[in-house]
């Protein structure tokens, strides 16, 4: 039924810019904007999805209440399935205040009693029969239920199920080290850190060296987000130094960037739009970088992508393939 299984948080965003703590001081304080936005993770890599035109299942959770209903009402109008969002009596759904700065960083505000922290095994391991053949578990870490031993048996059981796992991730909360996520990289047919996430885990700054320790680690592709530079992408096939395969996959050149919120996950998005397609790992990139591009340049996590055919004008723009022929119209790709 579907094309891709996306796992992870939905929220609600309450959008404040340009922020600047300093000159808000003890009074009151004006911005040009404040405005509120869906976002998590999950929801803005199912949206994004959804808009490349595929056909997206998410499993999230959310509370039995107003925010709860906008969500799932949101996610019905862009033709993601809630049919495996699980709704709780008595739990507040999340409701996330970010502040944005001048240069497009942010800053989030959030309740960590929330459904944001509350997505549990029990919410998606009786979903695996029903999932998609390409599954992305968007936010390693961001609910402190999914141990390390609960994340083993979930990509375990995805995986024996012959599915391709995708995991994103944000930064520990339990304290995790690299050394207590090695069982986990085997599992990964993708992982998608950013060089700030990584670099917590490892010690290492260089995003190539974090590269070639997560496909040395067992990581099928390892590509590490470095924001404005663009990502690098790694495998274990090919000769490259050290037996690891590396390719470094520029940003979209001369965009203004507003608002960096749910950039990580359009890039996510893309790449994985590119997987449904049978794309290269570069090319999956390069689909992730020109989406990512349209998401920086608007405020709100997932407003600047529109549809397939804005991303794909920018991929061919940008990415066309080196004898000079773009990849063409989207309607004539084969899935």
């Amino acid at each position: 039924m579907y094309d891709v299984t996306v796992i992870g948080p939905a929220v609600i965003d309450i959008l404040a810019s340009p922020f600047d703590l300093e000159a808000v001081g003890e009074g009151n304080g004006d911005l040009e904007e404040i405005r509120m936005s869906f976002g998590g993770d999950a929801l803005n890599e199912s949206v994004v999805l959804a808009r490349l035109e595929k056909k997206v299942q998410l499993i999230s959770k959310v509370g039995d209440d107003e925010a709860g209903r906008r969500i799932l009402d949101h996610l019905r109008e862009r033709n993601v399935s809630v049919e495996t969002v699980s709704v709780a009596r008595g739990m507040d759904t999340a409701i996330n205040i970010a502040l944005i700065a001048e240069d497009g960083s942010r800053r989030f505000l959030m309740n960590p009693h929330s459904s944001l922290r509350k997505l549990g095994p029990e919410d998606v391991l009786p979903r695996i029969d029903k999932m998609a053949q390409i599954v992305c578990f968007a936010s390693m870490f961001i609910s402190p239920l999914f141990t390390v031993n609960e994340m083993k048996s979930l990509f375990a059981e995805i995986k024996k199920s012959g599915r391709m796992l995708v995991v994103d991730m944000t930064r520990p909360k339990n304290g995790e080290t690299f050394e207590d996520l090695r069982e986990l990289f085997p599992y990964m047919d993708v992982f998608l850190p950013n060089d700030e996430e990584i670099c917590r885990l490892t010690g290492e700054e260089d995003p190539a060296e974090n590269v070639r320790v997560l496909v040395e680690a067992g990581v099928g592709t390892a590509v590490v987000k470095t924001g404005k530079e663009g990502c690098i992408v790694g495998t274990a096939q090919g000769s490259g130094e050290r037996g690891v395969w590396m390719a470094r996959v520029p940003a979209v050149p001369g965009i203004r960037c507003v608002d960096t919120t749910g950039a990580g996950d359009t890039f996510a998005a893309g790449f994985i739009a590119g997987l449904c397609r049978g794309w290269s790992a570069v090319e999956c990139a390069r689909l992730g970088c020109a989406a990512a591009s349209c998401s920086v340049a608007q405020i709100g996590a997932t407003d600047g992508v529109r549809s397939l055919r804005q991303v794909m004008e920018r991929y061919d723009l940008i990415f066309a393939r080196a004898d000079g022929s773009p990849k063409g119209d989207p309607s004539s790709q084969s899935e």
